[in-house]
This record gives C-alpha cells, sequence and structure tokens, in this order.
C-alpha cells in the first residue's frame, strides 16, 4: 500500500547525496526527498541546503547510530505505513556514515528496504589514482592513536590488493608516516575535496606524499588509496628446505613435498628429490 500524501510505498529509502557538486544529485534521489514523508538526516544544516536544492519540503529528523534505541525504534515503526528516506551528510549512507543499524532493524521488521546508488568518495577517489581496482578493501578511517594505528596496518600490509582509507587534514601527515613504515614505500595518490571548486589528486610513492603534506595539512574530505604490495620474493633454498623438514614431520614424503609445492609455488618432482635427501 502507498502512503497517501507521498505516493511512496512505505519503507525505508537509503538515498545517496553529492559528495560535494549538487549537481550529482540524481533525479530518482531528488524524487525520493521531495516525496518521502519524513527523511532521517545526520545533520538538519548540512541537510537542508540539499533539500532546497532538490526542492523538497519534506520533515527532517536527526538520527545517527549512536541515537537512542528508542529513536531507531520509532523510525522503524514508521515504516509500516510511511516512506522513510535515510540522508547522511556527504555521499553514500552507510559508508563510513550512520545507518547500518537502521538498515538491521527495519529488514528484521520486515520492512521494504530500497537503495538508491549514487556519489561515494572511496569509489571515486579509486578511479582518480590510477591504482589497481580489480581487488580493494575499505578502511575507512584510521584509529587516532599510533599504536592502534599501527596495528591496524599491519593486520592488511601483505593484503594483495589496494587499499582505500578516510582520512582529515590535521591528521594526514601522521597517516602517511605510518602508513610508510608499516606498508613500505608504496604507490598512492591523495585525493581532497572531490567534485568541489578546489579538487585536487596527488600521487607518488607514499614517503613523497608525506614530505608534501608533512608542513602543509590541506583542508577538505581527504581519501588516500594506497597500492598493493609488490611482488614477493622467490622462495630461498632455505625457505623451502625449512617448509618440507615442517611438513615432513607430519606427512609421507609425498605429500609432504606436494603441500611445499602448493604453498610456494616450487616444482613438487624437484621438492621431492629434494626431501629424500633431506630425509636420507
Amino acid at each position: 500500500m502507498e502512503t497517501e500524501l507521498s505516493g511512496l510505498e512505505p519503507g525505508l529509502y537509503i538515498v545517496a547525496g553529492p559528495i560535494g557538486n549538487l549537481g550529482d544529485l540524481t533525479p530518482r534521489a531528488a524524487e525520493i526527498l521531495r516525496r518521502a514523508d519524513v527523511i532521517a538526516v545526520e545533520d538538519t544544516r548540512v541537510s537542508a541546503r540539499l533539500l532546497r536544492h532538490a526542492g523538497s519540503d519534506r520533515p527532517m529528523l536527526p538520527y545517527h547510530d549512536h541515537s537512542a534505541d528508542h529513536v531507531r525504534q520509532r523510525l522503524v515503526d514508521r515504516m509500516a505505513s510511511e516512506s522513510v528516506a535515510l540522508l547522511s551528510d556527504a555521499g553514500t549512507p552507510l559508508i563510513s556514515d550512520p545507518g547500518y543499524k537502521l538498515v538491521r532493524d527495519a529488514r528484521a521488521a520486515g520492512r521494504k528496504i530500497t537503495t538508491l546508488p549514487g556519489p561515494s568518495a572511496a569509489i571515486s577517489a579509486l578511479t582518480l589514482s590510477g591504482l589497481p581496482t580489480d581487488r580493494f578493501l575499505f578502511m575507512g578511517f584510521l584509529p587516532s592513536k599510533a599504536k592502534a594505528r599501527g596495528d591496524a596496518l599491519d593486520e592488511v600490509a601483505a593484503l594483495r590488493a589496494t587499499l582505500v582509507f578516510y582520512e582529515s587534514g590535521p591528521r594526514l601527515a601522521d597517516s602517511l608516516s605510518a602508513m610508510v613504515a608499516h606498508l613500505g614505500d608504496r604507490d598512492a595518490s591523495v585525493s581532497r575535496e572531490i567534485s568541489k571548486a578546489f579538487e585536487e589528486t596527488a600521487t607518488g610513492p607514499l614517503t613523497a606524499l608525506f614530505a608534501r603534506y608533512a608542513d602543509a595539512p590541506p583542508k577538505g574530505e581527504i581519501v588516500v588509496i594506497v597500492g598493493p604490495p609488490g611482488e614477493a620474493p622467490p622462495p630461498s633454498a632455505e625457505d623451502a628446505d625449512a617448509a618440507l623438514l615442517e611438513a615432513m614431520a607430519r606427512l609421507p614424503v609425498s605429500k609432504a613435498a606436494g603441500e611445499v609445492a602448493r604453498k610456494l609455488g616450487l616444482d613438487r618432482r624437484t621438492l621431492y628429490d629434494r626431501a629424500m635427501e633431506l630425509k636420507g
């Protein structure tokens, strides 16, 4: 059943807004913002500008992931008979923004959920970076404490994927320095103010980007893209022997050679011959 006033089917509508240029708001998103019974927003002052651009006069309700449970439950209850739009301050809700708890509870309650695709700073920065995009990991904001930041980077240092981070100007130099220390001097990019008047993307090794911003923290919303690690060096003879000895302590020689061949990418017959030498 559609709501009487808006003509929209009751439920939750996840609306992606612009990350800068208001012209990036899709016609479909603008229509939902004009027709929804209520719009849940992070900051009414920020969203009011977008709603004016969309020609919407719909009521707004402040909502974020730290809102009291009863606020979220009230929205879920309203979705039974009303259309509720979820709008973040910029970009796609739930991507380092509020929303996942509302979606989780709406789905548990059996409410209809519709997403309206649109801008995302992470994806936009990836396209600007010139770095591999076939496999990437979104890391959001790194922890502010140095130890926790280093631990988070260590967890993904060996992952063969491009890494995507959100960052702020005052923290950028510290984060770039930590990336050099824990990831190595990889190719990277720093994009800021995407789709706005002062959009900028700087590319190069992490050390060069750190030098660029160390004493000149940039303003605006920032996305750091870090390329995957280089090709790992081939295993040494010592590595192969150690792996064979460990495997032979558990397995017959033939199976041990096969396991090490798969693990290290080496020739199984050569490893078998070497395993026999070690065993002898």
